[in-house]
């Protein structure tokens, strides 16, 4: 989870997609709005985490980020992760 934050923070949309599941994975992730119209990312609370199987697990996390000159945003997301050949992947975020 930390990593893939690092990657929005980096705009590194091949990391990003590299550790996003096929099964669910978008075919591009683009970082070309205007600057001033992309988030600024402060931080990254991970409140727990949860092993859901031998290959799967869960986090559950706050980001925080800022567009603009506008105010903080807080994010909240609860997100599956599965291991395939030793590498976790990205699943979805679950809807609480």
């Amino acid at each position: 989870m930390r990593s893939r934050y690092s990657a929005y923070v980096r705009e590194d949309a091949d990391y990003l997609l590299g550790s996003w599941h096929p099964s669910t994975r978008p075919d591009a992730l683009s970082f070309d709005a205007p600057k001033s119209q992309r988030p600024v990312w402060l931080k990254l609370d991970v409140l727990r985490h949860l092993v859901t199987g031998a290959d799967s697990a869960e986090v559950e996390f706050v980001a925080r980020y800022r567009i603009g000159g506008g105010s903080v945003v807080r994010m909240r997301e609860h997100s599956r992760f599965v291991r395939e050949d030793g590498h976790w992947f990205y699943l979805d975020a679950v809807q609480d």
